[in-house]
This record gives structure tokens, sequence and C-alpha cells, in this order.
């Protein structure tokens, strides 16, 4: 008697590889949080010049001392917990806002946000 597959066994098995090829790539592309320092907090209030709502991550540039200062990177936290905390349509271009968090060990002005403020609302990102 041969040993016969299931019908679409293979096509489940093709669907689950790429699916896990997927994932891979996914978790490949998203840096570590060791590349911040940690024992540096930093607490910088500043204009959203730019906003952007992705995976892995969202992301704001925040202008600190007004127009001749620094525009730092601060890296937030993934779409599905902005979403849940309430903090995806807060995150507006020219609002004023508070992020404390880490400084990047090797990138000048880019920060992990741990806590953002927008309009008197703090969010716990972490």
């Amino acid at each position: 008697m041969r040993n016969r597959e299931r019908p679409g066994a293979r096509r489940v098995a093709a669907v689950w590889i790429l699916a896990m090829g997927v994932a891979g790539g996914w978790a490949f592309a998203h840096h570590g949080w060791s590349e911040y320092d940690a024992g540096k907090t930093l607490n910088l209030t500043g204009v959203s010049r730019e906003s952007a709502y992705g995976n892995p991550h969202g992301t704001i540039r925040l202008q600190v001392g007004g127009d001749k200062g620094a525009t730092w990177l601060c890296i937030l936290a993934p779409p599905s917990r902005m979403t849940s905390r309430g903090l995806k349509d807060m995150v507006k271009v020219g609002a004023t806002v508070t992020v404390v968090g880490y400084p990047h060990k090797e990138t000048p002005e880019e920060m992990r946000a741990e806590r953002i403020t927008i309009e008197g609302k703090t969010v716990e990102l972490r």
C-alpha cells in the first residue's frame, strides 16, 4: 500500500513555509533595544515635524529648541500598541510634544521613546 498525501497537504506546507519566511524577515528587520542607553534618560519637548505610523514602530521627528534647534528621530511603539492606547490620531505634524526616553548609543539625535505627552495626555509606550 502506498503512502498517500492528503489533498491540499502540499499547499498547506507551502503556505506555512512562506509565512515563516515573512515572519522571520520581519523579525530580522526589527532592531534590538540594546542600541539605546537606558542609563541616560532624555526629556525633550518640541514640535512634531513629521510622523510615520508603520511597522515595526511608529516614529516622529521632533524639532527641539526652535527653528535652529536639533531635530530628533523618536522611535515610538508598534502601531497596534499606539492604536490600543489612543495615540494614533494624536501624533500630528505641528503638535507640541514631550517625549521621555533613551538616546541611541551611536546615532546622534535618535531616541527610543518610553512615554509621550501630547495635548496634556501622557501615554506609556512600553
